[in-house]
């Protein structure tokens, strides 16, 4: 929502974009926060809002449509935990497929509130090795990366080492409020190998950044907010999506940068609400079509993710291939989130890192 008011506000939106934005808040294609009811012959995608309503269905909805005669509705309400639990435990779900983190459909599966998935329609082959699950189908990747104001450094950081080194590299810092990615970024400054990062170690990363949060200037939400901390020159790094971090370095044509090195790579899944009212069957067939290369080559142009399907890294034009978080050149500078270790302790980490970055 706030980069389709960002992109509003500079006059980046089209007059066939503002056709289709118009259309979502009509409640026809793309449903903004509005829920929907169930209906025979369609599927209810839950997503998270703004710029991925109108590019989900773009790259994925109208294909799929158009092929299978399904229609998909999107709808921007947002799929957290709680929200899919009560779908489930109300008896009757009104929403078919959701955009929620792999370990929350895991560990949401397991419980009996999600759907496997089916891979004898999803195809395995056309994931990336190590990224699909049992109740969830990598969709699309996103990085936590380091952006900087280049104007304040003679030389660029080149490591998670450099961000937390403020004497070198002068200046305030902003993490993520939520955690995820922070905690790999606190050891692997503190001296532990890519390789051992897991199961994490907790103590000695809230250790780290506790010793480090009089550097921070800010803890980040939203995206919006963290491209605003660098734009304003509240501070001269921090720890962002790779989404955002793209948008800043086109905006100010390389003022702000980013580095991959030591980004914190985890991908975006698919997760089937059990008992959906368009059938499991068709909700497979979905996930199957999101899979071709040319429709994921178009999500990442429209919205910066990286694509699940490696196939569709040669169909990125050469010129934004240095925004792909999975492009050959760019995924071996970075690390992945262990999307197991997340399932069994998210909670837990959370709440403890929340105490100490409030504190």
């Amino acid at each position: 929502m706030a980069i389709l008011k960002e992109r509003a506000a500079k006059g980046q939106i089209s007059r066939r974009q503002m056709l289709q934005g118009l259309t979502a808040l009509m409640g026809t294609t793309a449903l903004g926060a509005g829920a929907v009811r169930a209906e025979e012959g369609r599927l209810v995608f839950v997503n998270w809002g703004g710029d991925a309503l109108d590019a989900m269905d773009e790259a994925f909805g109208q294909p799929f449509t158009e092929e299978s005669g399904t229609r998909v509705l999107y709808d921007g309400s947002g799929p957290t935990e709680g929200a899919i639990t009560a779908q489930v435990q109300g008896g009757r779900p009104t929403w078919d497929m959701v955009d929620a983190d792999p370990f929350t459909s895991q560990s949401l599966g397991r419980k009996g509130m999600m759907e496997p998935i089916d891979y004898d329609i999803v195809d395995p082959a056309k994931q990336r090795e190590g990224f699909g699950w049992e109740y969830s189908s990598s969709a699309y990747f996103y990085s936590y990366v380091i952006a900087y104001d280049a104007t304040k450094f003679d030389t660029p950081p080149t490591s998670i080492a450099d961000f937390f080194d403020v004497e070198t590299f002068p200046g305030k810092r902003s993490m993520y409020k939520w955690g995820a990615g922070m905690w790999e970024a606190a050891l692997l400054a503190d001296g532990v190998a890519p390789e051992d990062l897991y199961p994490l170690d907790l103590e000695r990363a809230h250790a780290k950044i506790a010793s480090f949060k009089e550097h921070v200037g800010a803890f980040w939400g939203g995206g919006a907010e963290s491209q605003s901390l660098l734009l304003n020159g509240d501070v001269t790094m921090a720890l962002i999506w790779n989404t955002r971090a793209s948008l800043l370095d086109k905006d100010t044509e390389g003022e702000i940068s980013f580095v991959w090195e030591d980004g914190i790579v985890g991908p975006g899944g698919i997760g089937v609400v059990k008992g959906n009212p368009g059938g499991a069957e068709a909700a497979m067939k979905y996930i199957a079509a999101t899979q071709a290369p040319e429709r994921q080559a178009l999500f990442f142009e429209l919205m910066g993710n990286g694509p699940s399907n490696p196939e569709a890294d040669s169909l990125i034009p050469a010129e934004l291939r240095k925004y792909n978080p999975m492009d050959p050149e760019n995924l071996p500078k970075q690390h992945a989130l262990d999307t197991d270790w997340y399932e069994e302790n998210y909670g837990d980490a959370l709440d403890a890192y929340l105490q100490i970055i409030s504190a």
